[in-house]
């Protein structure tokens, strides 16, 4: 996918622009609502459908003790799962205190002046210096500049809204089925497979190390997973946490793969939690710890053979 970081790269397409604004984080059913509405101008209308987004999350520069410890979604990640709706570039802001300060008229303006025709948002998004744009500033400044707005009402489930802060609640409680519901598809966390201490190896099971960045995790223990490796969907199975028995000092996400993948080292990686299996437990020796791990893979397979 296209990626630009600035409003001004707009000017290259020489073509109309429909954007969707907003944060994004996870692209959940009601983001792929707001998405969509562009996509659907874009299509109807010709030009180009894009996202814009900032990065880093907002809230992140404006009040740190307020912002989400862990995201949905890497702004790499985040460009993988938009490819699918049908977006043709993300352009993702850099946000700092110098663009916090940007009244929001003057950003409104600056994206009609680039050749935005349309602009699509949540009704409830509040953008622009002190959060004073709104939806009732989008639809007046439509009819004063000549864009489209869209405002675009929430998803719900289950008589509440769907909310990037929702799904990561489900995801921290292992909820993944409602997760499932909200995302529209089965939460996936992306990694960098990074070198371990070789553990899993000498003890038969061979495991690809993921660096963990900032999405959120499930509770620790032994996962049933997929794994998306090198274009390819994998069946495995994962421990995340401290790995009490060879006295591990942070948590980390090690997954085991049933079938050979090759050197890893330095690749991006999607995993699937599909089933929680046990909890993460210490062994008095590294022989009971194997014999576990056999049985871990063991069930593993029946559970992703759907036998379980």
């Amino acid at each position: 996918m296209l990626r630009l970081d600035s409003i001004s790269k707009l000017k290259d397409f020489e073509a109309p622009v429909h954007l969707a604004l907003g944060v994004f984080d996870g692209v959940h059913l009601g983001h792929q609502e707001v998405i969509g509405r562009a996509v659907s101008a874009a299509r109807e209308q010709g030009g180009l459908a894009g996202v814009l987004t900032f990065d880093p999350y907002p809230l992140r520069v404006l009040a740190p003790e307020k912002a989400p410890k862990r995201l949905l979604a890497s702004l790499d990640h985040k460009a993988r799962l938009l490819e699918p709706l049908g977006v043709d570039f993300l352009l993702a802001l850099p946000f700092d205190q110098e663009r916090a300060q940007v009244a929001a008229e003057d950003f409104v303006a600056e994206l009609v002046a680039a050749g935005t025709q349309t602009i699509s948002a949540g009704e409830d998004w509040r953008f622009g210096h002190r959060r004073a744009g709104d939806r009732n500033l989008l639809g007046r400044l439509a009819d004063e500049m000549g864009f489209r707005f869209e405002a675009v009402s929430p998803v719900m489930m289950e008589g509440e809204r769907i909310s990037s802060t929702r799904v990561r609640q489900a995801i921290r409680d292992g909820n993944l089925a409602a997760a499932r519901e909200m995302l529209g598809r089965a939460y996936t966390v992306a990694g960098k497979v990074v070198e371990g201490r070789k553990l899993g190896r000498q003890l038969g099971f061979p495991t690809a190390n993921l660096d963990r960045g900032e999405e959120q995790y499930p509770p620790d223990g032994v996962w049933a997973v997929r794994g998306t490796v090198k274009g390819q969907l994998r069946d495995g199975v994962a421990n995340l946490g401290l790995r009490p028995t060879v006295d591990g000092q942070s948590r980390i996400l090690e997954v085991h793969f049933f079938d050979e993948v090759g050197d890893l080292y330095g690749e991006l990686v999607d995993v699937e939690f599909v089933r929680y299996l046990r909890d993460e437990q210490k062994f008095a020796n590294l022989e009971d710890l194997k014999a576990q791990l056999g049985k871990d893979v063991e069930l593993g397979r029946r559970v992703l053979r759907g036998g379980e």
